[in-house]
């Protein structure tokens, strides 16, 4: 099994960044799928959530209307849209795919927002 996470890096504030993760090794369309984030000296934070067909997204009051999250089951992909990025998005993303019983998690990848 496994989750990559790409597409973090650097970016001024206001700026918008798209993260993809790709997931292999078990049957993606069945499992939901969240974007949680880990500020330095936080704990972690769910970010977004979308459901396993697609139909249904919750976010954080923090990211709302800012960050979308989607899926391609073609693909085994899901992603988040991060737009008006703020310095406090900073924090490394990671992917993490959820059913009834089984949980795996991506390693992260860094997003840093500053000028």
């Amino acid at each position: 099994v496994q989750l990559v996470e790409s597409g973090g890096g650097l970016v001024q504030p206001g700026g918008s960044l798209r993260l993809s993760c790709a997931a292999s090794g078990f049957t993606f369309s069945r499992y939901t799928m969240n974007w949680y984030r880990q500020a330095p000296g936080k704990g972690r934070e769910l970010v977004a959530r979308i459901s396993s067909a697609g139909a249904i997204t919750n976010y954080a009051d923090s990211v709302k209307g800012r960050f979308t999250i989607s899926r391609d089951n073609a693909k085994n992909t899901v992603y988040l849209q991060m737009n008006s990025l703020k310095p406090e998005d900073t924090a490394v993303y990671y992917c993490n795919a959820v059913s009834m019983t089984l949980a795996y998690w991506g390693q992260g990848t860094q997003v840093t927002v500053s000028s």
